[in-house]
């Protein structure tokens, strides 16, 4: 029966993941049981800093300088205002999109995030595991704490038998080293990897000035944590041990013996592949820390070297740390597939625009054609909602993913992951976007930012 055309009846709308993660946590709430991994961000920061050493929490939260491209990042979400819709009728939405021709279950990757091991020895792994079960891309840190081909083989082995869809598993993100034959061994390994793109990162040719860590003495690559890429390959252990035979001193300078000193010698064996004993008495981890640090960066990086890419990789190339328009239209004429706006989560150069307000302006000057993903500054799936309507084809979830891994391991991951594609789903929901086209219709406003909430972060 039909009343002015209307069925009487409707078809029943399926749970979004929204209402799916709410539900789960309301009916362990009955029972007395509440999340362990906060459903808030700045909830769950806190939670991370309680479980997190020192020296972790200063590299995995620092920011360059007094942390103003920091608060920059998060000002700039907090500036803009979402005008929700109503009677829009949306029952039932989908998340999934496509990026450089790999469909995904959503707008959402993991932000590559080097020297895991501060946190776990298996960092990457856990993070790859959790992903795969969540069934979103990870981007693999070059500076990771185990090999790539380790961590692929995790994501792979952890992929979401329900899902229908190829998973499109892992990313790779590359730091372009002075020694050229390097940088194609690694690209090459990322190819054999399976990877679904080789993700460029243009912003550390240098790392940048960053008190929290330096006011510690504490860099993890020093301490072997973080050069697991390095270490298990071919050419970098054939540089190494040139440079045994040849005598060469890294730039490290003299270091005075101090319980500290053998502990960092200590952690040294303990990251390099092989048996910790045999590793303290060898020469080769300790030179491995030496040669990683005077040649995994090349400050000479320039836009002729990044051309030589056409013709040395056959993945789709992603270039992240694009702030400025012109470098935007650079990017892609000297061939990238898409390019990242990002200023490394405010780890690098104090005071810089935000990458959200430098995505309008890139979105402005080349048009809606080009894929543009967004880094720095997301932590709700609010943010992804906006981001995603001011340009973003899909967005990368950095520090709050590392810190569900302090929390709560692997499980932590996965959680972190659930609430914000929760919160994306609910966002869609209530504003009356069915899927990623129409939240890139989703009206915004943008206002003047009220006090910052993200300055009283220093004192979490």
């Amino acid at each position: 029966m039909e009343t002015n055309g209307t069925p009487d009846t409707a078809p029943p709308s399926r749970p979004g993941p929204g209402r799916a993660r709410q539900d789960a946590i309301y009916r362990s709430g009955v029972s007395g049981i509440r999340p362990r991994v906060p459903t808030d961000a700045a909830g769950l920061e806190r939670a991370a800093r309680r479980a997190l050493s020192r020296k972790a929490w200063a590299y995995i939260n620092g920011s360059a300088g007094e942390g103003r491209t920091y608060d920059n990042n998060r000002s700039a979400f907090d500036s803009y205002r979402i005008l929700p819709r109503m009677a829009h009728g949306v029952k039932d939405r989908s998340l999934s999109t496509t990026v450089l021709g790999q469909e995904l279950s959503s707008p959402l990757l993991l932000a590559p995030v080097g020297a895991g091991a501060l946190v776990h020895p298996d960092s990457d792994l856990m993070i790859a595991r959790a992903a795969g079960r969540a069934d979103v891309p990870y981007v693999v840190s070059n500076q990771g704490s185990s090999p790539l081909e380790d961590i692929a083989a995790a994501c792979r082995n952890a992929r979401n038998p329900d899902k229908s869809r190829e998973y499109a598993g892992h990313w790779f993100q590359l730091y372009w080293s002075t020694d050229e034959q390097l940088v194609d061994n690694l690209i090459a390994r990322a190819e054999d990897s399976g990877a679904g793109a080789l993700v460029v990162t243009l912003d550390t040719t240098v790392l940048g000035w960053r008190p929290q860590d330096l006011n510690l003495g504490s860099l993890p690559f020093s301490r072997g944590q973080g050069i697991a890429q390095y270490t298990s390959d071919n050419r970098f252990l054939r540089i190494v041990r040139q440079r045994l035979r040849d005598h060469v001193s890294g730039g490290t300078g003299g270091v005075r013996v101090t319980p500290a000193a053998v502990a960092s010698l200590l952690s040294i064996a303990r990251h390099h592949p092989g048996p910790t004993l045999r590793n303290l008495l060898a020469p080769e981890p300790r030179a491995s820390v030496e040669t990683f640090l005077d040649i995994y960066s090349n400050p000479g990086l320039d836009w002729d070297l990044l051309a030589t890419l056409t013709q040395r990789t056959s993945l789709p190339v992603v270039f992240k740390g694009i702030l400025h328009p012109d470098d935007a239209e650079r990017a892609f004429e000297v061939g990238a597939d898409a390019i990242i706006v990002s200023n490394h989560g405010g780890r690098q150069v104090d005071g810089a625009v935000a990458s959200l307000d430098a995505l309008v302006e890139i979105r402005e000057r080349i048009g809606e054609g080009p894929t543009v993903l967004l880094d720095s500054g997301i932590r709700t799936g609010r943010d992804v909602a906006v981001a995603v309507a001011l340009g973003a084809d899909a967005v990368l979830l950095g520090r709050p993913h590392m810190y569900g891994l302090a929390v709560a391991g692997e499980q932590g991951v996965r959680e972190v992951v659930e609430n914000v594609l929760a919160d994306l789903d609910l966002t869609m929901a209530l504003v009356g976007a069915p899927d990623i086209a129409g939240l890139r219709q989703m009206e915004l406003r943008r206002s003047a930012p009220g006090p910052s909430r993200v300055s009283a972060r220093r004192q979490l």
